[in-house]
């Protein structure tokens, strides 16, 4: 099997890679350097040349803040890039895998978030990712399309990272107590995404560790675990005054997924005990 990867050098990308090299299928690997998804000239010149089997999309633009005065960023690469991936996989045949996010929804469900549950974003970055995935299933019948939430793995595009960043030059540190969702890591989601590949999965689901937390308890968990004492305040959401909106609540099921699969995923505690098992202290 032959498998592109678009999004290379974002921490996802990273640890597909890691996953794949040395496997079985042929892996070729482009960064935005290489391909912008968001460039269908390139996407449709590059796909024709290769002709995967198997294309996975790890390009996307996360910086949720600088989406409200960015909108056109995001979308191109957020919506239109899939699009253009999912175009021309229809006409090679290919499979797509791509990832959504959980800030499609706006937090007023009481429960956890379901598959089919109605999505409603409530910034620019949830919008562009919600056309994104609707893209893709419109275009696309052979695909695969992941929502996924506070992602975090080896790299500087995650809370854990910023969590760092703000310990070291910061005494006291105030995380959001009324903001919840699953802190995911990415071998998670590399792991489920190979095996439901492997299995011919198709359509929407939604893929996180189990349970869930506040960031607040992510933050404390995270310093307890590392041995780390620092005074964390819990704070609300509103005290941060960000220019873009988030969902107080958007907790998403992996029933389904984890039922198809006959899999379990850990619970997001076990696994971040687990990442730091494997990475190490930070530097």
């Amino acid at each position: 099997m032959k498998i592109l990867l678009v999004g290379a050098y974002g921490q996802l990308g990273r640890e597909f890679i890691r996953a794949l090299e040395g496997g079985p299928a042929k892996l070729l690997a482009f960064g935005k350097e290489e391909l912008d998804v968001s460039n269908l000239e390139a996407v449709y010149r590059t796909l024709k040349e290769i002709r995967p089997q198997v294309v996975i999309n790890c390009a996307a633009y996360n910086q949720v803040d600088e989406a409200e005065s960015e909108a056109w960023t995001a979308y191109k690469v957020n919506a239109l890039g899939p699009y253009h991936l999912a175009l021309v996989c229809r006409e090679i045949k290919a499979k797509l895998v791509h990832y959504s996010t959980d800030y499609i929804f706006d937090g007023t469900k009481r429960g956890l978030y379901l598959e089919d549950d109605p999505p409603n974003p409530l910034n620019t970055y949830g919008k562009s990712k919600l056309f994104g995935e609707v893209l893709v299933r419109e275009v696309l019948e052979s695909s695969l399309v992941f929502r996924v939430s506070w992602v975090y793995g080896e790299g500087q595009r995650n809370f854990l990272y910023r969590l760092e960043q703000w310990a070291r030059s910061q005494e006291c540190l105030k995380v959001t107590v009324d903001e919840f969702s699953v802190p995911t890591s990415t071998r998670t989601i590399v792991e489920v995404s190979l095996k439901a590949l492997e299995e011919g999965l198709e359509g929407l689901w939604h893929l996180v560790n189990s349970g869930y937390a506040s960031r607040y308890e992510w933050a404390k968990e995270y310093f307890r675990l590392k041995g780390v004492r620092k005074l964390i305040y819990p704070a609300c959401q509103a005290e941060f005054a960000l220019p873009a909106p988030r969902p107080r609540w958007s907790v998403m099921s992996n029933e389904r997924i984890c039922a198809l699969l006959g899999k379990e995923i850990p619970l997001w505690n076990e696994e971040l005990k687990s990442y730091l098992q494997r990475t190490g202290p930070r530097t």
